[in-house]
């Protein structure tokens, strides 16, 4: 049977250990192919690249993929260039990650990973992106190997719901080992953000952003709780932005 063609992606950089480890267990899957960023992109966000050319470099990182390419833009744009520009028909399945680093709640709006992942589904291709809870560069990622492969060959196998992408984040697995999988719902969190004022030699003021991520949600379906539990979260992400409870109530305005 032809194997599925995989796209993998990151934020992180085209050599951060997280994309070569998912490369790895991909190449154990399907045919693969990587278009990453040259450079950390990490909260860019679904940011694109408009006022700038793009250029991307076929690299030899791995000897036994033929298609491995460095991009100069953002993880949405290596998504766009892979699918319009290098490959010759849309991927079965792309991958995000691994991202050093939970991008639960609301942090899926400012990651790049979960970007990337949301822009193959709006291409058209089912997508997963996967974040870790440890930030270490060092990471074991041997325990989540497993938990990788059967969440992708599932997704191959059933495949997703138009509009949908899976949110995927792996707890820390340095001292407890992964309890199991949760299908969870996104976490009401935030950052209580502030900026840290210095100022430069020459006298100029500058500002390094800093805060603190408060969990506003007691509940025990989320994607917070699961990690906190040492549970695998899986949360289906939707790009399609509307409140649709909130039209009836729109209506009734009379505008």
């Amino acid at each position: 049977m032809k194997k599925p063609l995989i796209l993998v992606t990151n934020d992180d950089s085209i050599v951060a250990p997280g994309i070569r480890f998912l490369i790895s267990v991909m190449k154990e899957i399907g045919e693969v192919i990587v278009v990453a960023p040259d450079s950390p992109q990490s909260a860019m966000g679904h940011a694109i690249t408009i006022n700038n050319t793009l250029h991307i470099d076929k690299v030899n990182l791995d000897s036994e993929i033929e298609h491995e390419y460095s991009c100069s833009g953002t993880p949405v744009d290596c998504v766009k260039m892979a699918i319009h520009e290098i490959l010759k028909r849309k991927p079965d399945l792309c991958v995000s990650g691994v991202n050093h680093g939970s991008n639960s709640s609301i942090n899926v709006i400012y990651s790049g990973t979960m970007s990337a992942a949301v822009e193959a589904g709006i291409e058209g291709v089912p997508a997963i992106g996967f974040s870790h809870l440890d930030y270490g560069w060092e990471i074991d990622f041997e325990p989540i190997k497993n938990y990788v492969k059967e969440i992708t060959k599932a997704v191959l196998k059933n495949g997703l719901p138009d509009g949908v992408v899976l949110n995927v984040n792996f707890p820390k697995t340095d001292q407890k080992p992964i309890q199991g999988v949760k299908i969870c719902r996104q976490a009401k969190a935030m950052w209580v953000e502030e900026f840290d004022k210095r100022t430069n030699p020459q006298g100029k003021e500058y500002f390094w952003l800093t805060g603190e991520f408060v969990n506003q949600d007691k509940g025990e379906d989320t994607d917070e709780w699961a990690l906190k539990n040492n549970y695998v979260s899986i949360v289906p992400v939707q790009f399609d932005l509307t409140a649709h409870h909130v039209i009836q109530t729109l209506n009734s305005w009379e505008l």
